[in-house]
């Protein structure tokens, strides 16, 4: 099973709120999900970012892929260079 770290959209129409989740890469966009790992508000300013780092972590661990959206998330908190420091034994 290919899994996936991806934004699931939620809000009302032209005010997105966005749930970053872990999902079967074969499950529609706002679909079935594994677990909620954060959450994004890209409509307030500057925006907000909600990630449970342990999880994310873990999940990384794990296999799952992140998309490139929420790779660039992961990157502005952080978490992309503990994976990558924790991956090669830094």
């Amino acid at each position: 099973m290919a899994v996936k770290i991806r934004l699931k959209r939620m809000g009302t129409k032209k005010s997105p709120f966005y749930r970053i989740v872990v999902a079967d890469s074969r499950s529609p966009r706002d679909g079935r999900f594994i677990e909620t790992v954060g959450t994004y508000n890209p409509v307030v300013d500057p925006a907000e970012v909600k990630i449970n780092e342990e999880a994310a972590l873990q999940w990384l661990k794990n296999g799952a892929q992140p998309s490139d959206t929420v790779r660039n998330l992961f990157s502005k908190q952080g978490i992309m260079e503990k994976y990558h420091n924790e991956k090669h034994g830094k």
